[in-house]
């Protein structure tokens, strides 16, 4: 089990919770090397421009967060299938491992991840929106093994960990974010770890639900289509340092993708 660094990222936190504007992030680096420990990020974490024009109805709206975080409204949304790719996440999860999300999740996942990760694991959750970090911390309130706090994706504090399971983010991000994330947690997996990705992907060309997603994704959700088109590991900009394996899901509108360190 790799060794979780549960190291003093709170005075990032206290910045964002104590209302204080905080300054533009430093630049983002590609890569870092999964056999070095990651230090927690000293910049304050900063909400992105995409989030707060894009998606602040769902994530940084008090009325959108008691809209969507509930088991069923996310069950509905992903079309039933919610159960299905929480545990497509959980399998490749074991007690005692270290585990980041990076990035919160409405309804039960991080429970799940909790519970997989048992009482000798950890689970850290992360988010750059404080609404989302406090309604994760009502939910995880009295689990031991979790910790959530303040913290950016393509930075991802603490580790390396075991495991990191990225839900349901990528489709929600521009394609340069795509990039960041995709390389900032890369960098964050212990050399015999994994990062999980699971998201949306290119449905079959006579899937029932295509005009429906068609109408979503180009009303609601528009950085997702690009996951329609390129494969997660096309984000990568050092992929052969990794192994990469992907199922799909329900005619293919949904896929995980495991990215693995290449031994040696």
């Amino acid at each position: 089990m790799t060794k979780f660094d549960g190291g003093a990222v709170r005075s990032t936190a206290e910045v964002q919770d104590s209302g204080v504007e905080p300054q533009e992030a430093a630049p983002v680096d590609p890569v870092t090397s999964p056999a070095q420990p990651i230090p927690f990020p000293s910049e304050p974490v900063v909400i992105p421009d995409y989030l707060e024009n894009v998606y602040h109805w769902a994530y940084l709206s008090p009325i959108g967060r008691a809209i969507f975080d509930h088991p069923m409204v996310v069950h509905s949304i992903l079309w039933g299938n919610m159960h299905r790719l929480t545990r497509a996440v959980v399998d490749e999860i074991e007690p005692g491992q270290s585990v980041l999300q990076p990035a919160c999740v409405y309804g039960g996942f991080s429970n799940h991840l909790a519970d997989a990760v048992g009482a000798k694991g950890h689970l850290l959750v992360t988010d750059v929106a404080p609404i989302q970090i406090a309604g994760a911390r009502r939910k995880l309130g009295g689990v031991p093994q979790a910790t959530v706090r303040l913290g950016d994706a393509a930075r991802p504090p603490g580790g390396p960990f075991d495991v990191v399971a990225c839900f349901f983010l990528l489709h929600e991000v521009p394609e340069d974010y795509k990039k960041a994330i995709v390389n900032g947690l890369l960098g964050a997996v212990a050399p015999t770890g994994k990062i999980v990705f699971v998201d949306y992907h290119r449905m079959r060309p006579l899937h029932p639900l295509k005009p429906i997603m068609h109408l979503v994704f180009d009303t609601l959700e528009p950085f997702a289509k690009e996951l329609w088109r390129n494969e997660i590991k096309d984000y990568a900009s050092d992929a052969d340092r990794f192994t990469w394996t992907k199922e799909t899901y329900f005619g293919g509108l949904y896929q995980k993708v495991v990215a693995r360190p290449r031994k040696g």
